[in-house]
């Protein structure tokens, strides 16, 4: 049974690369004589990946595209360059004004994602975050996603050092603070010797990103206060200069 289920989804994933990698829409008996399968086989499969969003029909409802899944990818995708290029003037300015690593995040499923960063100026700083899928909970980026309803708190958390939080009635009353204040902190609890504070991104008071300040707890931790309130100015003038991009317009 294990076989059989495993080979229907070979079949299934080599029509989606088919039907993506064809310039033109693909029909049913295309995809049959293509992939030897039987057309009643083809057909099973197209329906199923049709009702998954991963293809979709034509106009003329005889050939196959790619689906709204993959439109949605590449909106997304160009959301992000879109936040990260609009977001280089204020990370430029933390930057100065700190000499520490700066990021951008945004919420992926249940993770932060950075996808930007300007680099320390110290020769101690942070380490390249750009791509990095991090446990939101021991992000200050992530903390401040989940503070403001960008990420829904799960009810399980792996630790990662001992300062780790992952008691979750404990994170809900950190957001709290982190909503009242406008920014959030993590010290130790992604890696040790590591500090982290975080503040919101808006798009027309909608969340749409965290930026943040990160470098070693030993120059930061005695400032956190002091780059909260900075970092949080910094969040709000990038906020205030967001205009709505066509491709955010266009995605779901």
């Amino acid at each position: 049974m294990a076989t059989q289920g495993t080979q229907a989804i070979d079949r299934a994933a080599d029509l989606v690369v088919r039907v993506v990698q064809s310039p033109d829409p693909l029909s049913t008996p295309d995809l049959a004589q293509a992939t030897g399968l039987a057309r009643s086989t083809v057909s099973r499969l197209l329906s199923a990946l049709e009702r998954s969003h991963l293809i979709s029909r034509d106009v003329e409802g005889n050939g196959y595209l790619p689906g709204p899944l993959f439109e949605q990818y590449a909106a997304r995708t160009d959301t992000r360059e879109w936040l990260a290029r609009e977001a280089q003037p204020t990370m430029a300015a933390l930057s100065e004004a700190t000499g520490e690593t700066i990021n951008l995040g945004v919420p992926v499923g249940t993770s932060v994602v950075q996808i930007a960063q300007v680099d320390s100026t110290f020769l101690i700083g942070s380490r390249d975050w750009v791509g990095v899928d991090l446990p939101a909970h021991c992000s200050s980026l992530g903390k401040t996603l989940y503070a403001f309803g960008a990420l829904d708190l799960p009810e399980q958390l792996p630790s990662l050092t001992t300062r780790t939080v992952t008691d979750p009635d404990a994170l809900r009353a950190e957001f709290e603070v982190i909503r009242a204040r406008g920014w959030a902190t993590t010290v130790d609890e992604l890696e040790v010797a590591l500090t982290g504070i975080g503040a919101p991104v808006r798009l027309r008071g909608r969340l749409v990103a965290a930026i943040g300040v990160s470098g070693p707890t030993s120059r930061l931790t005695g400032r956190l206060d002091e780059l909260g309130r900075l970092v949080s100015r910094h969040a709000d003038d990038l906020s205030g200069r967001l205009t709505e991009p066509h491709v955010m317009k266009g995605a779901s």
